[in-house]
């Protein structure tokens, strides 16, 4: 396969000429994630690939580990239809949450991707202020937010519920229409250009399964029907898989999020809130905390409602997360450089007493 339709371009040709890599290793982009096995597709075919051990030994934690979307350094094994994943090239962008639980670690649900398409179900699934905490984690990402207002055929008012998310994203493409119905997918079309990957997420059932047969023109992706009763979909989709299209351009199908928890780095704030941060610049006080100062433009802003109340409160909530993200990485950094003086510590000790 062509290796420009992959996704291959200048960057990760420099980033692969900078490894140094033998004459019989090659570059290769996995397609599909299964535990620790992977699938990739590469200038010279798809195979079956494992990490090495020593990529093993030396990874760190697991977002060191290939996810799909990644273009990784192989050698292969043509006769056994196998490979052996050596290195994951630098990534241009990452979509990423924290995972679920209380440790602080990061899951990476795909990498190297141009565009995000966040897919809602409007006959169920439509929530501007989920909306709002995607679009600022796929900013995050460094790759484009699009919101596909799928199922329009079951909404009453589809295009009230486009103005909605209008009015608080002025500057995101937002579409709606219904893949079972195949009306108006050419606004997807649009957004993915050849050489280009583009990621679909959202709750399950939302239809993200059913867009993307219809981009590649056949049943490709097993659905199911939405339990109507209670709102609630099947995940269909267990595992993340890239595509490439017939037309040009690649997707990325992920299984449902029930919810998105923040994954940003130090110096991050929540983006796509121009329109809160803007009034911080118009109080009166340098220092104001927007709680009860006299010349509060914030606050103003809330009693007159120019600034949507719910939305507000949205901000500041993923403000708070992003701080206690912060918090908790640098506890846990911590407590491992401890660990690890420990270790040392009862090594010396060893070697001194080994000596005597």
């Amino acid at each position: 396969m062509n290796m420009n339709q992959l996704g291959w371009n200048e960057y990760f040709a420099e980033e692969f000429t900078r490894t140094d890599a033998g004459s019989d290793l090659i570059p290769a982009r996995v397609a599909r994630e299964d535990r620790s096995r992977y699938d990739i597709i590469s200038a010279e075919g798809s195979f079956s690939a494992i990490v090495s051990g020593a990529f093993t030994y030396n990874a760190s934690s697991p977002e060191d580990f290939p996810t799909v979307g990644d273009w990784v350094i192989v050698n292969t094994l043509p006769d056994e239809g196998k490979a052996i994943i050596h290195k994951v090239l630098p990534r241009q962008s990452v979509f990423s949450r924290k995972s679920a639980g209380i440790k602080t670690d990061r899951q990476i649900i795909a990498a190297n991707i141009n565009t995000v398409f966040h897919t809602l179900g409007l006959n169920r699934d439509f929530n501007l202020r989920k909306i709002e905490r995607y679009i600022t984690q796929i900013r995050l990402s460094g790759a484009e937010p699009v919101i596909l207002l799928n199922k329009a055929d079951l909404c009453d008012d589809p295009l009230s519920r486009l103005t909605a998310v209008n009015d608080i994203a002025p500057d995101v493409s937002v579409y709606y229409l219904s893949a079972a119905m195949d009306e108006n997918l050419d606004c997807v079309r649009r957004h993915i250009r050849e050489g280009e990957t583009a990621a679909f997420t959202g709750s399950s059932g939302v239809g993200k399964s059913t867009i993307i047969n219809r981009l590649i023109g056949s049943e490709r992706l097993l659905i199911r029907e939405i339990n109507e009763e209670f709102g609630k979909g099947r995940h269909t989709t267990t595992w993340r898989e890239l595509i490439v299209l017939p037309e040009g351009g690649i997707v990325i199908d992920t299984p449902g999020m029930r919810e998105l928890q923040l994954w940003s780095d130090p110096d991050d704030q929540p983006v796509g809130f121009d329109d809160v941060e803007n009034l911080f610049s118009q109080c009166r006080f340098r220092n104001c905390r927007h709680e009860d100062e006299p010349g509060c433009a914030v606050l103003q802003a809330l009693k007159n409602g120019e600034l949507n109340k719910r939305r507000y409160q949205n901000y500041l909530k993923m403000k708070r997360e992003t701080m206690f993200l912060d918090k908790r990485r640098r506890e846990r950094a911590i407590l491992e450089k401890s660990a690890k003086m420990k270790q040392i510590a009862i090594l010396s000790r060893k070697i001194k007493k080994a000596k005597y």
